[in-house]
């Protein structure tokens, strides 16, 4: 469920098809750049009601989901 909600955002700010979007997907094979990752990181603890940090060591939507899902309660 978090995954499917990450990829609708991600489709939705790239404007691409959601099919294309993959947990292995890099950010920067989605075209992402960091600040497109700030937004969004806003717009997943809107979403999610988290509070999220920022990590170096994300680099796919598997991380970004599973960031969300270590922060929900």
């Amino acid at each position: 469920m978090v995954f499917e909600k990450v990829a609708k955002i991600l489709a939705e700010h790239k404007e691409i098809e959601v099919s294309e979007i993959h947990p292995e997907s890099t950010l920067e094979e989605l075209g992402l750049d960091s600040l497109d990752t700030v937004d969004l990181i806003m717009q997943f603890e809107d979403e999610f009601n988290v509070s999220l940090e920022m990590d170096e060591k994300i680099k796919t939507v598997g991380d970004i989901v599973k960031l969300i899902e270590d922060n929900m309660e």
